[in-house]
């Protein structure tokens, strides 16, 4: 606002610390090595992951779940219907109806982000899973029931774009990582809390009704938490210095909110850290509110190329369809329980799990970019065994499942949890927003191309030459990553803008 005295500061600390144009300037406030010390209550720093973590458990849960919906409501006995007898089509509108909601939830972020806040889109994800989960679960009919699965799934596309930007906005820059990969963490737990429950009602008639009705306490909480919670600081400072409304009272808004964020540990730290914040996001030339133009130009262009690479080829190397090979494979490695298709994948949910949690321990430690290539190389040799296997050694079922299991474990400490880390955060602030939703877009699109072309190239090229395919997908995965991927570990974000892009 032009009569706000602090404005005019702020912008022109803006214009003098870009005009020297120099790296390592000591007026910079990002790159002088001097920065408030983060203290923080981990309690107080655990709830504001939690409640947007459970977007990501109620994602997990739908595709669990609907793995044994599916099989509920097309049983001329259990299903408690009359439209039991359903065609592949119709079959495919339930299971693939949420990614297509998703897909819609992804658009919508694209243009209301920035004007609702994370916490609000948070609150509104919660509110489209409940109605989403009631309207699927008492559906009368086919139709009414698709429409409660796209409801489900735009809650799920509006989560997966809120989550990740709330937890890395909220979150002391030692932990970030550690939170964004543990939301990941819940997703496999939403799946194989997904596939325990549905393998438990499966057997009831209308089973698949509890099965979608189980979201709907979850969503109440999610939302009922979102609402305690405070809005993000750096949202805050933006709509600030963006001026959009009071420089004081937001300013003050934001001190209350960190305080709470961060709990008594920070002391009386709070003012000064929002003072550092504000410095920093005028450095970075956040005063200026974005345009769809500024997408596709400078920063944004250089982070919407690593946040989409990495959520591309998170898809494109295979994930969907070498775990739709995982009943088989360990069918035929004499597994006789296994070849039950839910106690596959529980059995690799549980696996995932433990993989995802070593990540969760190593991503600030180690960092970034190491958990990627070790991981992703790892996929490239899990890859090319089991393309050899589907080719010349299908008599050694053993090493079809180490393959499996090879790249179950390099991917969740890999492509699974950093994917979404990264792409959380990469953006610029005033651009975060709208560059995550296309980030989101990417990867739902990804998904649902690689889970509808993966039958007819089966078909035409066969098992063993598609893993080939998907393997020199991931060796190119492996230079992108190499070449183009910035470490980001230790980095508050403001830094991360300044000197990753």
């Amino acid at each position: 606002m032009a009569s706000d005295p602090e404005k005019p500061a702020l912008s022109s600390l803006a214009k003098v610390r870009k005009s020297s144009g120099e790296i390592g300037d000591t007026q910079e406030p990002l790159l002088n090595g001097v920065h408030n010390s983060e203290n923080y209550s981990l309690i107080a720093a655990i709830l504001p992951f939690l409640f947007p973590a459970l977007g990501g458990l109620l994602y997990g849960y739908d595709i669990g779940a609907t793995s044994c919906a599916t099989i509920s409501v097309e049983s001329a006995t259990l299903s408690g219907v009359s439209w039991y007898n359903l065609s592949s089509v119709e079959i495919g509108l339930i299971t693939s109806g949420s990614l297509y909601g998703a897909l819609i939830g992804s658009l919508m972020a694209f243009n209301i982000a920035d004007f609702l806040g994370r916490r609000r889109e948070l609150i509104l994800a919660a509110l489209l899973y409940l109605l989403g989960a009631l309207v699927t679960a008492v559906a009368p009919d086919l139709p009414v029931m698709v429409i409660g699965r796209l409801v489900y799934g735009i809650g799920i596309g509006l989560a997966m774009h809120a989550a990740p930007m709330y937890i890395a906005e909220t979150a002391p820059s030692a932990i970030r990582g550690r939170l964004i990969s543990l939301k990941e963490f819940f997703i496999v737990l939403g799946m194989v809390a997904g596939y325990g429950i549905g393998s438990l009602l499966v057997d009831i008639v209308a089973g698949w009704r509890y099965m979608y009705g189980v979201s709907a306490p979850l969503a109440i909480i999610m939302g009922i938490g979102m609402w305690w919670l405070p809005a993000s600081p750096r949202w805050i400072l933006l709509c600030a210095i963006q001026g959009r409304g009071s420089m004081h009272e937001l300013k003050e808004t934001a001190i209350s909110c960190l305080c709470r964020l961060r709990g008594r540990a920070i002391g009386d730290s709070a003012p000064e850290q929002v003072d550092e914040m504000l410095a920093e996001l005028a450095y970075v030339g956040e005063e200026k509110e974005a345009t769809l133009g500024e997408m596709f130009h400078g920063k944004c262009l250089k982070a919407l190329v690593i946040g989409g690479g990495l959520v591309l080829f998170q898809q494109i190397t295979g994930q969907p369809s070498v775990l739709y090979y995982a009943a088989s494979i360990f069918q035929s490695a004499g597994f006789s329980e296994a070849s039950d298709a839910t106690r596959v994948s529980i059995l690799l949910g549980a696996f995932k799990l433990i993989m995802t949690g070593a990540a969760v321990l190593l991503v600030d430690r180690l960092g970034r970019r190491p958990l990627l290539l070790g991981g992703v190389t790892g996929m490239v040799i899990s890859l090319f065994l089991l393309g050899s296997y589907y080719l010349f050694f299908d008599n050694a079922p053993v090493a079809a499942v180490v393959a499996l299991l090879l790249y179950v474990g390099c991917y969740q400490i890999s492509f699974g949890p950093i994917g979404w880390l990264m792409i959380s955060e990469i953006f610029p602030l005033r651009l975060r927003g709208r560059g995550l939703s296309i980030a989101v877009l990417v990867n739902f699109a990804a998904n649902a191309l690689v889970t509808f072309a993966f039958s007819p190239l089966k078909a035409l090229l066969g098992a063993g030459i598609l893993f080939y395919g998907f393997g020199a997908i991931a060796v190119a995965s492996l230079v992108f990553i190499f070449f183009i991927v910035p470490e980001t570990k230790g980095l508050t974000l403001e830094e991360i803008e300044a000197k990753c892009l």
